[in-house]
């Protein structure tokens, strides 16, 4: 079975989550990468902005066609209560290439759900989901048993 892992991530907690779940599965990885600057202070406060208003971005050429794979699992952040634009932006690149998919998000606390909701509209129904608080993944405290089997 082929896999890729594909992730957003603007502190490295996803990304972190992220290399877990690829060295876990042997899948391979492919980072989303916004051509918005979504870094530092600006960052955080454009990324809620662009979130709320679900901004498409344009994003950096990407190395693996999501066609190609039996199953993408799909990593966000949590911004604003919805998925990081640039993880809806791949998606919405990407719709009707989706065969499965697992969604595993990031957040300080919550918004977990609607987030998981949004990124459903632009892809499949996902097999799976994971919902990990940034404590969770800093202290490397949670079993990804189930969400990968």
């Amino acid at each position: 079975m082929k896999l890729l892992v594909a992730y957003y991530s603007r502190t490295n907690i996803t990304k972190k989550l992220a290399e877990r779940i690829a060295g876990e599965i042997n899948a391979d990885i492919e980072e989303i990468i916004p051509k918005v600057n979504y870094q530092g202070k600006i960052g955080y406060v454009r990324g809620g902005k662009d979130a709320i208003s679900e901004k498409i971005v344009d994003l950096e050429d990407l190395k693996h066609d999501p066609a190609d794979y039996d199953v993408v699992y799909i990593g966000s952040p949590v911004w604003a209560s919805k998925a990081a634009n640039p993880v809806i932006s791949y998606l919405k690149a990407n719709e009707g290439k989706f065969k499965n998919v697992k969604f595993f998000m990031t957040a300080g606390s919550s918004g977990f759900e609607s987030s998981f909701e949004q990124m459903e509209k632009y892809s499949v129904k996902p097999l799976k989901t994971l919902a990990l608080t940034t404590k969770q993944v800093k202290k490397d405290d949670y079993d990804l048993t189930q969400f990968l089997e």
